[in-house]
């Protein structure tokens, strides 16, 4: 029982590195939260502090999933990665050095996605591209992305793992939850496009 403790404890931790909050202190000495969407996220630091900086977090987002998913294996198997992959995100979503106010975890759940069954996450990551390349909305394409997940790895994971889908459903089910004040701005025409900057 102390394994599981200990990896869902590290991955929230590794979860808490927010790379949106810290690029922005440090290369504009500004609060990403106090800005756009008011999330630290990669898609509010592109919105706010442009194209390098965004794509940073989103990497540096992306490879912290990635982090606690092979720390999560080493200790305790594919259970491991499966409870790392749900705190890193928890983390990241809820960081408690930053009050619980962060990101939406769409970055930190591809790098989880990725650890845990790469051709999922690939399928998905291309339907979310071209949603958004479509529509111009980050957040319609990480939605319906993030809500795939779990069908499309059943589909393609053989034999099918209800861990699996239990851990993919809490993912998608985090992603659409902190995605709530996004699809009320896309019911209302208010959403913002990518590309768009917001101060």
């Amino acid at each position: 029982m102390r394994i599981p403790l200990i990896i869902a404890l590290a991955s929230y931790l590794i979860g808490n590195f927010s790379a949106a909050y810290i690029l922005g202190k440090m290369f504009k000495k500004e609060d990403v939260r106090e800005y756009g969407s008011k999330n630290a996220g990669a898609t509010n630091a592109l919105r706010v502090f442009g194209k390098k900086i965004g794509i940073l977090a989103f990497i540096l987002d992306v490879l912290k999933g990635v982090l606690a998913v092979y720390i999560g294996g080493k200790f305790l198997d594919y259970n491991g990665k499966l409870i790392a992959g749900i705190f890193v995100v928890l983390g990241h979503n809820y960081p408690i050095i930053l009050g619980f106010k962060g990101g939406k975890g769409i970055a930190t759940s591809i790098g989880v996605m990725l650890s845990l069954h790469w051709p999922t996450a690939i399928v998905c990551i291309i339907i979310g591209i071209l949603i958004i390349a479509k529509f111009r909305y980050v957040s319609l394409g990480s939605i319906t992305a993030a809500s795939l997940v779990p069908i499309i790895g059943s589909i393609m994971k053989r034999p099918f793992n209800k861990e699996y889908f239990i851990t993919t459903l809490i993912l998608a089910i985090m992603a659409v939850y902190r995605h709530r004040s996004n699809i009320k701005r896309l019911v209302n025409g208010k959403e913002f496009k990518i590309g768009e900057r917001v101060k």
